[in-house]
């Protein structure tokens, strides 16, 4: 193990120098982790994030976290992160496709007693018949658990978002769970160049009397999770309890903007914002949109971007401004649903121009040129 030193988060982030590492998005992973300052990690195989929670319990074994060990199953994983976050310690666990469904109902349990968790989701399918195959539909699912959902378009991404999920979900003001969500196979399996922040800096530790909720140590009880004890009757003071902490819980999620824009630079990134023709996308289907400008560019076509890094918070204003005076809005996804376009759809005005398309699922990749046919007739 390299000693470590804690430094301010601002300054590994965004001023020390890097390193370039040719690794995988799994990889990624263990690397982000190695200098996230972690107290515990908890493991449950699952393609296709067993390999980053395997190099995970590499790094523990190396002295870089606490104490790691693997559950009996993901909804076990869960509760047990559940636990030890309640406890006051740091947590990191990663799940996808199958697993995210098993372990769905600690999700918002998290998010309700308000647990900064940290989260890898490297979405696969999971509807019949069965694929392991690249897929987005959990997302659809996890949209309103409570918990923030940035979305990371590369193994890049994902370095830097798993790091600063950490700073941003352990601000008192926000205080829940985030997810990094990361296109399995797509990202985790391949292997690109990341530069990575120096090897013997860490995050500072985490202090769990910032939190908004008491820690359950010996000096408090462990009888409550919220701020406002539990009310179990059926009668108007449970109501409100239990109505007035859901909204507590939105309403972190938006105190949270303000640090995703300091830290992450916003929850969209715009490129020719002003083109009558804007792919709005997220993920991986940024990549091949990116691609499909370049190809349209050839055709004398003008197209503009806007990636999507959060997808809760949404960027309702953002979205809202830069499609506003756009004539069509296309929006690529890899799930069979379009729970993407369903936001964008439900948070503009003229919605008609925007077109749910191309959608690949259960494990089909999206050439550039699916986009490009979109883009083509657009431009008619």
């Amino acid at each position: 193990m390299i000693e470590q030193k804690v430094v301010d988060p601002h300054y590994m982030l965004f001023e020390a120098k890097r390193e370039k590492k040719f690794i995988t998005g799994s990889e990624v992973v263990k690397e982000a982790i190695k200098r996230a300052n972690v107290d515990m990690a908890i493991s449950y195989p699952i393609t296709p994030q067993s390999e980053s929670m395997h190099l995970v319990g590499d790094i523990f074994a190396e002295g870089y976290i606490k104490d790691y060990y693997r559950g009996e199953n993901e909804f076990a994983v869960m509760s047990a992160a559940s636990g030890a976050a309640m406890g006051g310690v740091r947590v990191f666990t990663a799940t996808g496709g199958p697993g995210t469904m098993r372990a769905f109902e600690m999700f918002p349990t998290w998010s309700g007693s308000r647990l900064p968790i940290v989260c890898a989701f490297m979405t696969r399918g999971i509807n019949s018949p069965l694929t392991i195959q690249p897929d987005t539909i959990e997302m659809s699912f996890l949209l309103d658990t409570g918990m923030l959902m940035f979305h990371a378009e590369a193994a890049q991404d994902l370095y830097d978002m798993l790091l600063k999920a950490f700073v941003i979900a352990e601000k008192t003001e926000v205080h829940v769970p985030i997810g990094v969500f990361i296109d399995g196979f797509f990202v985790t399996h391949t292997r690109v160049s990341v530069e990575v922040t120096p090897e013997d800096m860490k995050l500072p530790a985490y202090d769990p009397y910032s939190a908004p909720v008491p820690v359950m140590d010996m000096e408090n009880v462990p009888i409550r999770q919220i701020r406002d004890p539990f009310v179990m009757k059926s009668n108007f003071v449970s109501y409100a309890a239990h109505a007035s902490w859901q909204q507590e819980i939105q309403a972190a999620a938006e105190r949270s903007r303000k640090y995703i824009h300091q830290y992450l630079g916003g929850l969209v990134e715009v490129e020719n914002e002003d083109a009558d023709i804007l792919i709005v996308a997220s993920g991986t289907a940024v990549s091949q949109s990116r691609e499909a400008i370049a190809m349209a560019r050839k055709e004398g076509i003008n197209v503009g971007l806007v990636k999507i890094k959060c997808i809760r918070p949404f960027p309702t204003e953002e979205i809202r401004t830069l499609t506003k005076n756009a004539k069509s809005v296309i929006v690529p996804e890899f799930n069979i649903v379009g729970w993407l376009c369903r936001e964008i759809k439900t948070r503009i005005d003229n919605n008609e121009k925007v077109i749910g398309g191309p959608r690949v699922y259960g494990g089909m990749t999206m050439p550039p040129d699916l986009i490009l046919d979109e883009i083509r007739r657009c431009a008619k």
